[in-house]
């Protein structure tokens, strides 16, 4: 398992149509970016915050604070948990989770939508880790850098792909 910060975390859901019925993806993205953990529920209340967040500690350690937007879905849940005051919400402070949906949508439309739940889950889940595993940062390093570090990203996929 990879090492990851326990810094600020940004939790977010979209809605997602499988079979023309609205099913919620629940997604956890961490201060750099990188997909934490989805999941997808039938609703949007308590009881499906609590069960992604209680996925979502178990895995992956608590953070320092949690920012999400204001559905009070998260604030019953963290209230249940005990971690009520790491809570932190407001305008644009969940822009990280917001455009993390962006790459996600895109890939959702080359598929032309999800005909199961299960599929949508998979498909997730695939995609988080495929996402982190080449999500370089380009901006970071110069352009040689940035070519060696893909180049060895992809190395590594392959190594792992190829039996």
């Amino acid at each position: 398992m990879r090492s990851i910060t326990h810094w600020r975390w940004h939790l977010d859901e979209v809605f997602v149509k499988i079979n023309g019925e609205t099913r919620y993806l629940w997604r956890a993205v961490d201060h750099e970016g990188e997909v934490l953990e989805a999941f997808v529920s039938k609703r949007r209340d308590r009881k499906a915050a609590l069960k992604f967040l209680r996925k979502l500690l178990k895995r992956h350690g608590s953070p320092e604070a949690l920012v999400t937007d204001k559905l009070r879905s998260y604030g019953a849940a963290m209230r249940d948990l005990g971690n009520g005051d790491r809570q932190v919400t407001g305008q644009h402070l969940n822009n990280r989770a917001e455009n993390s949906h962006l790459p996600f949508r895109r890939r959702e439309r080359a598929m032309t939508r999800f005909r199961r739940m299960r599929s949508l889950q998979k498909f997730a889940a695939v995609h988080s880790s495929v996402h982190n595993h080449f999500n370089q940062e380009r901006h970071l390093y110069s352009r040689d850098n940035f070519k060696l570090n893909r180049a060895a990203a992809l190395a590594e996929w392959q190594q792992l792909f190829a039996a």
